[in-house]
């Protein structure tokens, strides 16, 4: 947990700070797009990025054809997509990446030299954590746990699990 007293400085790489809020456009793919946070500081804009990157990189095969990582993600996560055309899904992927990408690029984000009181109740923090050479957030504050739990949840029933 963060220190009550003590500010977050929005340039700060080691938190990712979000909102609670929806994108402009309906996300069926991309897993940054179907989330309900919202990136409100620079390092975290670019967090998001790099991850994002770092999945659509990746491989998986799927009916005998190699898909990006996006689209295997968004399989397993939701299952009623099996059913559906994979061309159709590696190309609304594609579409959903641009959609995203652009939306990214067009946030209001804080400036560097503002704070963020650490219990905040009105955005979601993350600290930041490597272990080993895995990066890993872990929620700074008792709002965003009680966020991420649910969110956990949510997504536990929507893969049906």
């Amino acid at each position: 947990m963060v220190k009550a007293n003590k500010g977050i400085k929005c340039k700060d790489r080691n938190y990712a700070i979000y909102r609670i809020g929806n994108w402009k456009n309906d996300y069926k793919i991309n897993v940054i797009g179907t989330s309900t946070e919202i990136p409100i500081t620079s390092p975290t804009k670019h967090h998001v990025e790099l991850n994002m990157e770092q999945i659509r990189s990746s491989s998986f095969e799927f009916n005998g054809k190699e898909v990006n990582g996006m689209v295997g993600l968004a399989i397993q996560l939701n299952p009623s997509l099996i059913d559906e055309n994979i061309d159709d899904l590696v190309e609304l992927e594609e579409k959903e990446f641009n959609l995203i990408s652009e939306e990214l690029n067009n946030l209001e984000l804080k400036a560097d030299n503002e704070e963020i009181d650490p219990n905040s109740f009105e955005y979601l923090i993350y600290h930041l954590v490597y272990e080993g050479h895995n990066l890993t957030s872990k929620p700074a504050n008792d709002f965003t746990r009680e966020y991420h739990i649910t969110e956990i949840k949510r997504l536990k029933e929507l893969s049906g699990n």
